[in-house]
């Protein structure tokens, strides 16, 4: 099916709030993780690891690999700009700033990808989507709130998760245009396996992680929940998305993140849930309902 970058159907909406919570977990989890494992050989570790979980699945699939180096050169540059520079960029940035105030920068995620998508001349830059992803990104700030604390080297933490954000931008338009009739599940591993040979002679040249002292099992628990659930199953739904309602949409997940966040800390931990943080879920709920653009042409109709 080709992509639909104006519409997401009820099928794609409910992938979208379950990729919300596997790329939700991933805040949660680099920070249990930065306590014990330098942020360079945390992202080794998580693309590493995403690749072994998928791989059986890849053979039970039947799907073979790639091909020469023209056959690997898209998952190259889908894992570099999708996984190698994001992650890092994120993670390091995380090592500055709080979970909370990581959570609202990846939130701009959307709002760089209609503007990359726009200048390539993939898709047109329409008002209304401008203007979801904008109140979008206003109801994240609500929810999160501007009460994040100062810690030294903040500006630059802010930096570096605005340049992962604007690196998925990049990413969803090479996805688009390099594997838009790949198997989801062959694209995921495949751009895993690229990643994990890259963050490998990083990781290794950077910070040895030879040399960094085995982790408790906490840690190893966190790592295993970001590669097997926010890495190794999460692409699979990205992909999956990414073929049915095209690149500006699957992007909106990171609008629902800070969200499933809330809904997740007061599920599992029992954490109350403020009023400031209920008027934010509202306002990204019109967001997105605006971006959709059902309602208001209905509502025009209506008129």
């Amino acid at each position: 099916m080709p992509p639909n970058d104006n519409r997401i159907d009820a099928r794609d909406w409910s992938l979208l709030a379950v990729l919300s919570v596997l790329w939700g977990g991933s805040f949660f989890f680099n920070g249990a993780g930065l306590r014990e494992l330098p942020p360079l050989t945390l992202v080794f570790l998580r693309v590493a690891l995403g690749a072994a979980i998928l791989l059986p699945l890849l053979r039970m699939q039947g799907i073979g690999f790639p091909t020469g180096t023209m056959g690997w050169r898209p998952f190259i540059a889908i894992g570099l700009l999708n996984n190698v520079i994001p992650f890092s960029l994120i993670v390091i940035g995380q090592t500055f700033i709080s979970i909370g105030l990581a959570s609202i920068l990846n939130a701009t995620t959307p709002l760089f990808t209609v503007v990359v998508m726009a200048a390539a001349g993939d898709e047109t830059l329409q008002m209304r989507r401008m203007a979801g992803v904008a109140l979008g990104l206003a109801g994240v700030i609500i929810l999160r709130g501007w009460g994040f604390e100062t810690r030294p080297g903040q500006g630059g933490g802010i930096l570096l998760c605005l340049g992962g954000a604007l690196s998925y931008a990049f990413a969803a338009l090479a996805a688009r245009r390099l594997l838009k009739d790949a198997a989801p599940l062959g694209t995921a591993t495949f751009q895993l396996m690229a990643s994990t040979v890259m963050m490998a002679a990083v990781a290794g040249v950077v910070e040895q992680p030879w040399r960094v002292p085995m982790p408790s099992l906490t840690t190893w628990l966190a790592v295993l929940g970001l590669a097997g659930l926010s890495t190794a199953l999460a692409y699979i739904v990205f992909f999956q998305i990414l073929r049915r309602s095209g690149a500006s949409n699957v992007m909106m997940v990171t609008l629902l993140i800070p969200v499933t966040a809330i809904l997740l800390e007061w599920l599992v931990l029992g954490e109350p849930i403020s009023m400031r943080e209920i008027a934010g879920a509202i306002v990204i709920g019109s967001a997105l309902l605006v971006i959709d653009g059902r309602v208001l042409g209905l509502l025009c109709r209506v008129a």
